[in-house]
């Protein structure tokens, strides 16, 4: 099983940057898709991008499309999510995931809003992510 320690998260000014790491122990990690979601308080859980096992596939969250990137390096089990531009409504605690389902779409927003469901595995703690003058 996975375990992810996410970093780079902090206090930044609207129009800024940030780089966001995920760093996991476990064998498996290369075989994974992996994906960072946010959470920002009184609101729901929002996929922010994913990034296939093999690095080939990513997607993004419609509200992050062209500001976020996400990048993965097996041989240093990361993942990183390099945020740029960025927006108060981007505040949240940031946290990566094992994905089980393919990066994809819906991986990001499934239907039912539960990412609790068989397409998810391990989780992080999070990274807080302040966007804010």
């Amino acid at each position: 099983q996975l375990q992810f320690v996410e970093s780079g998260g902090g206090l930044v000014q609207p129009g800024g940057s940030l780089r966001l790491s995920c760093t996991a122990s476990g064998s498996t990690f290369s075989d994974d898709a992996i994906g960072w979601f946010r959470q920002a308080p009184g609101k729901e859980r929002e996929g922010v991008a994913c990034v296939s096992a093999s690095a080939h596939s990513t997607f993004y969250g419609d509200s992050v499309k062209g500001r976020f990137t996400i990048s993965r390096d097996n041989a240093k089990n990361t993942v990183w999510l390099q945020m740029n531009n960025l927006k108060p409504e981007d505040t949240g605690v940031y946290l990566c995931a094992q994905l089980l389902a393919p990066c994809a779409p819906l991986t990001l927003a499934p239907w039912n809003g539960d990412f609790a469901g068989p397409g998810y595995g391990s989780w992080g703690q999070g990274t807080q992510v302040t966007v804010s003058s």
